[in-house]
C-alpha cells in the first residue's frame, strides 16, 4: 500500500492535514470521501483537483466515496463566496446530479477490486429527517461560537449570511458522521476553503459517537486573476463537451504557462513521479516544444472526453496553428458536423451572409468584395489587395490567385463555410445561410 499523504506532498497537493492522519492511513486500507454539490449541469476543471484526490487515494489502495449533494446543493455552501447563492429547485438539482454522475465514471474505478469507488447522494439520508429531531440530536453538539469561528462564516458577517447558509457546515458535518457510522469512513478531503466544514464533521463524530476521524485539504486551483474555478464563476472550463468543446478543452491545457503546466501535470496526471520528472527534464531542454503542455492536454482530453475527441482537437489545432495544406484542411473540415465546426471556431469572429449572393453573382463573389464590402475583415479593398499581394490572405487554407479571384459555393466547406486567415494568427469564419 502506497503512502497516500507522501504522494500528495511531492505533487504539491497537500494544504492542511490533521495530526496522525498519515500514520492512520498507513496502518490499513481506509475509506475516504469528498462531497460535490450539483449546483451546475457540469463539473469544471476546478473540480478535477478533488476528483484526482479521490483517484490518487484509490490508486494508493484505499476506497473512495463520491458524495453527491442532492440535499446540501439545495442549501448552498457559503465557503469562498462573497454573496448569497441562488437557491435551485429540486428538479434542477436532480438534473445536474445525473449529468455530473456520468463525469465521475470517467475518472474513478467503480467496477472492480476490493476498493472500488462508490457514489452516494446525501438526499437519501436527509429526505425523511424530522427537523426537530435533527436540531435536538445533531445541532446541540456544535455551539454557535464554534460555528461562528469558521472562516466561511466570519468572512460573510459584514455582507450578510442567512441562517440557511449558516447551517451548511452542520449538514456537511453530519454527512461525515453518517458515512463514518454507516460505511466506516474515517477521512474527509476537499479544497482548502472546506477546512472549517470538514473539521466540523470530525468534531461531530467525536461528540456524537466517538471514534477516530481525520481530514486533509488540497490547495485551490485558481485562474490567472486569483479567483477559483467555481461552477458559478465566469470563464470556466467545463467537463461537459456541450459547455466547453473538446477543442476548447484541449486548447486550455496546451496554452498554460510553463509554471502552471508543471503544477497541473502533478495534479492531474496519473503518471508516476519518475515519468513526470522525466518529462520535466525533457521540457527544460526545449521549452518551446511545450512537452509538458502537450502531455497534459492529451491525457486530460482523452480522459474527460475520448481518444476520438483528442484526434479531432489535434487536427483542428494543426488546421489553425500548424502547416496543414488547403486540401488536408478541407478534407478534415468536411468530415465534421456543423455544430463541431462552430465549436472549433467559437472564438473566431463570425459573419453571416445570405447564400442568395451567389445567385446575384453566378460567376462568383469577388474576393475583395467579400473581404471589404460584405464583411469588415478589411476596412477597404485597397488594404485587402495589399495584403493579398504579400501572400497574407488564405481562404480555407488556400491562397487566392489574385485580386480577380472569385468565391463560388464549390470552394466552401460543406457548401456553407469560408475560413479566412488574415496574417499568421487572425481568423474569421463566414457562414452562408439559406433564407
Amino acid at each position: 500500500m502506497k503512502n497516500f499523504v507522501e504522494e500528495l506532498r511531492w505533487r504539491g497537493m497537500l494544504q492542511d492535514i490533521m495530526p496522525e492522519t498519515e500514520a492512520k492511513l498507513m496502518e490499513k486500507p481506509s475509506v475516504g470521501y469528498i462531497g460535490f454539490d450539483p449546483t451546475a449541469p457540469s463539473l469544471t476543471v476546478g473540480n478535477l483537483v478533488a476528483i484526482m484526490l479521490l483517484r490518487i487515494f484509490q490508486d494508493c489502495g484505499h476506497t473512495p466515496i463520491v458524495v453527491m449533494g442532492g440535499a446540501t446543493g439545495m442549501i448552498g455552501d457559503p465557503s469562498g463566496k462573497a454573496d448569497e447563492r441562488k437557491l435551485l429547485t429540486y428538479e434542477v438539482i436532480q438534473e445536474n446530479l445525473a449529468s455530473q454522475k456520468k463525469q465521475f465514471l470517467k475518472f474513478l474505478n467503480f467496477e472492480t477490486g476490493p476498493n472500488k469507488a462508490e457514489i452516494v447522494n446525501n438526499y437519501d439520508w436527509y429526505k425523511d429527517t424530522n427537523v426537530l429531531d435533527f436540531l435536538r440530536d445533531v445541532g446541540k453538539h456544535l455551539t454557535v461560537n464554534y460555528m461562528m469561528a469558521k472562516d466561511s462564516v466570519k468572512s460573510r458577517l459584514e455582507t450578510g449570511l442567512s441562517f440557511t447558509e449558516f447551517s451548511y457546515q452542520l449538514l456537511q458535518g453530519y454527512d461525515f458522521y453518517y458515512l463514518h457510522k454507516e460505511k466506516g469512513c474515517t477521512l474527509q478531503m476537499g479544497g482548502s476553503d472546506q477546512w472549517g466544514n470538514i473539521t466540523a464533521g470530525t468534531e461531530l463524530i467525536r461528540r456524537m459517537g466517538g471514534g477516530e476521524a481525520f481530514a486533509l485539504t488540497t490547495p485551490l486551483l485558481v485562474k490567472a486573476d486569483g479567483t477559483k474555478f467555481g461552477k458559478s464563476e465566469q470563464g470556466n472550463i467545463w467537463l461537459d463537451p456541450k459547455l466547453t468543446s473538446p477543442f476548447q478543452f484541449y486548447q486550455f491545457w496546451i496554452n498554460t504557462a510553463d509554471q502552471e503546466a508543471n503544477k497541473y501535470l502533478k495534479y492531474f496526471s496519473t503518471r508516476n513521479r519518475e515519468e513526470i520528472e522525466a518529462l520535466e527534464a525533457e521540457h527544460e531542454k526545449a521549452p518551446h516544444i511545450r512537452i509538458l503542455q502537450k502531455a497534459l492536454a492529451e491525457e486530460l482530453t482523452v480522459r474527460a472526453h475520448s481518444q476520438e475527441a483528442l484526434n479531432t482537437a489535434l487536427k483542428a489545432t494543426e488546421l489553425l496553428f500548424g502547416n496543414a495544406s488547403g486540401q488536408e484542411s478541407l478534407g478534415f473540415l468536411n468530415t465534421l458536423a456543423q455544430e463541431e465546426i462552430l465549436e472549433i471556431f467559437s472564438g473566431v469572429p463570425n459573419y453571416t451572409l445570405k447564400d442568395s449572393l451567389f445567385e446575384e453573382k453566378p460567376e462568383g463573389i469577388p474576393v475583395l468584395e467579400l473581404l471589404a464590402t460584405h464583411t469588415d475583415i478589411f476596412p477597404s479593398k485597397g488594404e485587402a489587395k495589399k495584403m493579398m499581394a504579400g501572400g497574407g490572405i488564405m481562404l480555407n487554407k488556400i491562397k487566392p490567385s489574385g485580386e480577380d479571384y472569385k468565391i463560388s459555393p464549390e470552394l466552401l466547406i460543406q457548401n456553407r463555410y469560408m475560413l479566412v486567415q488574415k496574417g499568421k494568427k487572425n481568423y474569421f469564419l463566414i457562414q452562408f445561410i439559406h433564407e
